[in-house]
């Protein structure tokens, strides 16, 4: 579904991503774990064309994420993100913060828009919601809104960047289990995360990245387990 092969990114004389690589299949959860300023957000940003690449490779369903031909519409219709802060429009209802892409991006009929709006807004668990506008809402509803946005695309990706950083504790179980709904729903799903009880609980593969490469991966089980190299030791000492 997703290919990175050998991907750099620099700010300026900055290196944030050294050669990165790392195959996403179909139906697959991953999570990017590791400090800040290891690269992590970059390269999910990098994943939906936000941030350009100096080298390197990133396909979707086999289509150059970096062609300079490439419809970036179309490769967001694909793609969904889901950021840390919520970006919903605060002078819309939650279901028009739904409703407001498919209908102004891909011309999709009101009619058919709302129905599916509506049937997302229930899926994120936030039936009763509709008319409440963005400042009406606790941070994980508005997030689940955000989810319920990106959703709304019909995307075949899920990109979800910290999701979590902003809200309080209390909420932060509400936004998670959308997720954990959504990956066992069977969409794939790339997440930067710091919350390492729920990355053992759903992912399929754990990538631990530190100052722009990948130190380590694998499976949660054994990623948790056996950490082998003395970074990741280090990480997992400081946060578990």
């Amino acid at each position: 579904m997703v290919s990175i092969k050998d991907v750099h990114k620099a700010f300026g004389t900055l290196e944030v991503l050294k050669g990165v690589s790392m195959d996403i299949m179909k139906g697959e959860v991953i999570c990017i774990i590791g400090p800040s300023g290891s690269g992590k957000s970059t390269l999910i940003r990098c994943i939906n064309a936000l941030n350009d690449i100096q080298a390197g490779s990133i396909t979707i369903e086999g289509q150059e994420v970096h062609d300079t031909k490439l419809d970036k519409l179309e490769l967001r219709k694909k793609v969904g993100m889901v950021f840390q802060q919520y970006n919903l429009f605060p002078h819309k209802t939650a279901l028009e913060n739904v409703m407001m892409a498919p209908i102004k991006v891909l011309k999709q009929p009101r009619d058919e828009v709302e129905v599916r709006a509506r049937a997302l807004i229930k899926k994120v668990r936030l039936e009763g919601k509709e008319d409440s506008y963005p400042g009406e809402l606790s941070g994980g509803q508005q997030q689940r809104v955000a989810i319920a946005r990106s959703l709304a695309m019909d995307p075949d990706v899920m990109l979800f960047d910290e999701v979590t950083a902003a809200l309080d504790p209390e909420t932060v179980k509400e936004v998670l289990l959308t997720i954990k709904e959504l990956a066992a729903d069977g969409m794939t799903c790339i997440l930067v995360t710091h919350e390492m009880g729920f990355a053992r609980e759903v992912a399929d593969h754990i990538y631990f990245t530190d100052r722009g490469v990948i130190v380590e991966h694998g499976p949660p089980e054994t990623f948790f387990e056996s950490a082998s190299d003395p970074r990741t030791k280090e990480f997992l000492g400081q946060i578990l």
